[in-house]
């Protein structure tokens, strides 16, 4: 209680009188102690390979953010319960009272009101997901300093949520040796394919003035479910983001920003079920590609957001519309062994509070990084909610029920150990092999005099010799 009193007094600065300002200071040392030790770590320090994946070593790390206008006036407890998905509710009120979650580096009271300027950090035993072992391929490097690569599925760009090392930019880093990285167009996780990077500001600055200028041409391929019809297809539906945190894009006629995609039959699977289709965007609208066919009743057959029944029900949002009435969601998973899991209304405790063993030195072994957060119905505007708060609610919804199925579905063999030693955090079962990535695939960017293209996707090799006739059209248009 005294670490909590002593916050609540403080207005403009902080419970040991720093300002503001100097809070900002504090956290641009924290980042500077992450770039200082990250150096330090090599790619045998820190990347493995098991089971089919590509692994990072689990360690300490401390996530650091300044508090968002959106947290102050509410209390800390509210704000994690509210604000975060990575841990069940009952998590966080523990790991407050312990010191794992902290304002300001005191520890405080599940009470304390969040105030602007406040540092708040979350200290945890960090276990990255695993991805494809799949190379991150370069291409070409330039003598003005660009970087062509082909990324696979799995992989985001940048560190972002629960991945850190297992990033473009860090795998870039650490196995490649490059330093400074500007990626130019940035590719979903699930999307492969095509990137451009600048190993320097002036030609990060250049490329990425011809893309918004349309000087540079984008060609896509994905597979879709059913036959796509032949001919050239152009959607310009308008698109707006729905809720960020969820990545959720939809169509929407009166506040969604001018789109454009250019779509083309290349081939069709012998069953009849899926087609394989050329892409060429116009626009750079986030998911543009993936809502465009969502809209025009084709969607991309793998993608788990866009091509998702029990979300945007049987019609899956063709042509815009969202059914009156969807089916409710099937029941959240129960785990039948709370000792591996457990479910919201009996969440696992947070694991026990660092000790001078377990917690690293100061200034070793210790990470920083923003946090991130989520986004919920209650942000929509007014006028929106009515419209998109059921769907959003809905996504959030299908979301948490596959964290839960994830949280049943943990190891049980005898012979391999359910939860971490260091954390307790129960370890996660591996992605399957169709869970890494999504039929969608960035295959050729052009600008002037320059082009660059990668290989066609396994599951695209059926329409070999019908890109080649699309490619030759394109060049001669």
């Amino acid at each position: 209680m005294k670490g909590e009193r002593k916050h609540q007094r403080s207005e403009s600065r902080g419970p040991d009188g720093d300002t503001p300002a100097r809070k900002a200071i504090k956290l641009s040392d924290h980042r500077q102690e992450q770039k200082d030790e990250d150096e330090l770590m090599t790619a045998a320090d820190i990347y493995f390979e098991e089971g089919g994946l590509q692994r990072i070593h689990p360690y300490f790390f401390k996530f650091a953010t300044h508090a968002k206008g959106r947290w102050v006036g509410r209390t800390i407890l509210e704000v994690f319960r509210s604000e975060f998905r990575d841990r069940p509710p009952g998590y966080y009120e523990p790991a407050i009272a312990q010191g794992i979650i902290e304002i300001n580096n005191e520890r405080v009271g599940p009470s304390t009101v969040v105030r602007n300027g406040d540092l708040v950090t979350h200290f945890i035993h960090r276990h990255e997901p695993p991805v494809t072992t799949q190379p991150l391929t370069i291409v070409q490097e330039t003598d003005s300093g660009l970087l062509i690569v082909d990324k696979p599925g799995s992989i985001p760009v940048h560190p972002s949520g629960r991945y850190n090392y297992n990033s473009v930019v860090k795998i870039l880093e650490k196995k490649h040796g490059y330093r400074a990285l500007h990626p130019i167009n940035r590719l979903d996780r699930l999307t492969s394919g095509l990137m451009l990077v600048g190993l320097n500001a002036n030609v990060a600055r250049r490329m990425e003035n011809d893309l918004s200028s349309h000087r540079i041409q984008k060609e896509y391929i994905c597979k879709v479910k059913g036959v796509f019809p032949t001919g050239r297809i152009i959607c310009d539906q308008p698109i707006r983001v729905i809720a960020h945190k969820l990545s959720l894009n939809c169509v929407d006629p009166n506040e969604g920003k001018p789109s454009l995609t250019e779509f083309e039959l290349l081939s069709v699977d012998d069953d009849q079920m899926h087609s394989v289709v050329y892409c060429r965007p116009k626009t750079g609208r986030t998911h543009q590609i993936r809502v465009h066919l969502q809209f025009l009743g084709y969607p991309i057959a793998n993608d788990p957001l866009y091509c998702n029944t029990e979300v945007w029900g049987d019609n899956l949002g063709k042509n815009g519309e969202l059914p009156l009435a969807l089916p409710p969601l099937s029941e959240l998973p129960t785990p039948t062994d709370t000792s591996a899991a457990e479910t919201p209304a009996a969440p696992s405790p947070p694991p026990p509070a660092p000790t001078e063993e377990a917690k690293p030195p100061a200034g070793k072994d210790k990470k920083v990084n923003k946090m991130a957060g989520t986004t919920s119905a209650s942000l929509l505007t007014d006028e929106s909610r009515a419209t998109w708060g059921p769907l959003v609610s809905r996504m959030e919804n299908w979301k948490t029920k596959q964290e839960l199925a994830i949280l049943v579905d943990v190891p049980t063999d005898a012979d391999a150990p359910r939860k971490c030693d260091k954390c307790s955090d129960p370890f996660m079962p591996d992605p399957t092999p169709d869970q890494l990535y999504i039929w969608l695939h960035a295959w050729r960017y052009s600008g002037p005099g320059w082009s660059y293209e990668t290989k066609l996707p396994a599951w695209a090799s059926g329409a070999t010799e019908h890109i080649d006739r699309v490619k030759y059209q394109k060049e001669s248009a």
